[in-house]
């Protein structure tokens, strides 16, 4: 970068990641579990920052009951700066809070917006695309927003509708549309000025505050009064009291899409334009096909499996997880089968986003040790 900037990783890992049941729990979600090598998602998203951010400089948003695993995880990151919610209020009220924390002392550091659960191929890519962003967001009242070339007419993603060319090789925001139909992305994609919301934002402290004021004129000030409190004793007990009254919405539909509305050209929010081997591995299936398409997983029949021992008879396209038995497949095709000490999952592969429903019914019949 041609200037210091003082970049603060806001790391948003307070999910339960129920589509990738049963070995994602409550108390060791999706983040903190190594899906794809031997680091935890969580660890490869602050590792793959540290270039431009120590662990010193992270914040991490997350619950009470995956505090302590983080904590253990990512011993460089202040505890203080592991900051757990009460409850779930969405991506909104984390983000504000995050923007007052950091307001306080430094209203012009630039805030970046992580998951905590995607992959990225090219880390190196992808750290000079996070370098312009960063750029971008600390000259103004800006947004800035990375968007994911599509690859495939994909119907789980909202996507960005781009316009007129932006600075630092940026383009202009239209508006951000939800999750479309499959003739509708496939519209999307022929376009070639739509772009998957990849959930990654940067914005000044100064700027992401200023429009959790004017958008969430009701959250706002709750969100203020915790961030006052933050570092004296009462920050439990406020954070508890007031946190619960924060509306529950995403920072999507709070505040960019609002924004956006103020028009192309008026609404300063730009959107960077990606390609570095992006996946959110948002279920089974997906990281399945994320596996054999980019790690060189799986046998010839296309099975990947993590397993004690493994053999495979006119089966193809499964993925197994059972790290501790042998196992067989004999004349099965694409199933998801993934074991742990007190549960089993079969399904069909295509059916693995409806996964998440079998923790809502466990919920429904008092199954707790199994959520």
């Amino acid at each position: 970068m041609t200037k210091k900037i003082d970049f603060r990783p806001v790391i948003l890992a307070g999910g339960s990641g129920t589509r990738f049941w049963p070995r994602s729990r409550r108390a060791r979600a999706k983040q903190v579990l190594a899906l794809d090598g031997d680091r935890s998602m969580l660890q490869q998203t602050v590792e793959r920052l540290r270039p431009i951010a120590g662990a010193s400089q992270v914040w991490v948003i997350t619950n009470e009951l995956l505090a302590a695993e983080i904590e253990a995880q990512l011993p460089g990151v202040p505890r203080g700066q592991i900051v757990e919610e009460p409850v779930a209020r969405n991506t909104a009220p984390a983000c504000g809070l995050a923007a007052f924390l950091v307001e306080k002392s430094n209203p012009d550091a630039v805030i970046g917006v992580f998951p905590s659960d995607h992959v990225i191929g090219d880390e190196p890519r992808f750290l000079k695309m996070i370098e312009r962003g960063i750029q971008l967001a600390s000259s103004g009242d800006v947004m800035v927003v990375l968007g994911i070339e599509p690859t495939r007419a994909e119907t789980g993603y909202g996507y960005i509708e781009t316009g007129d060319d932006g600075p630092n090789d940026s383009l202009h925001v239209r508006r951000f549309m939800e999750k479309p139909s499959r003739n509708r992305a496939e519209e999307f994609v022929a376009a070639e000025n739509y772009f998957w919301n990849s959930g990654m934002f940067l914005w000044s402290a100064r700027t992401l505050a200023k429009a959790v004021r004017e958008h969430l004129p009701e959250t706002a000030p709750l969100l203020e009064e915790i961030a006052a409190a933050f570092g004296t004793e009462r920050f439990d007990e406020v954070f508890a009291e007031l946190y619960p009254q924060c509306e529950n919405i995403s920072v999507d539909y709070a505040v960019l899409e609002p924004r956006s509305a103020k028009g192309e050209h008026l609404s300063n929010l730009y959107c960077l334009p990606a390609e570095f081997g992006w996946n959110d591995l948002g279920s089974w299936e997906s990281l399945y096909k994320y596996q054999v398409e980019t790690r060189s997983r799986g046998d010839e029949e296309g099975n990947v499996a993590e397993t004690g021992g493994f053999r495979a008879f006119d089966s193809g396209d499964n993925y197994v997880y059972s790290p501790k038995k042998f196992v067989a497949l004999v004349g099965v095709q694409d199933l998801v089968i993934v074991e742990t000490d007190d549960a089993l999952l079969v399904a069909r592969r295509n059916d693995s986003q409806d996964v998440g429903k079998i923790v809502k019914d466990l919920q429904a019949s008092g199954r707790e040790e199994l959520i």
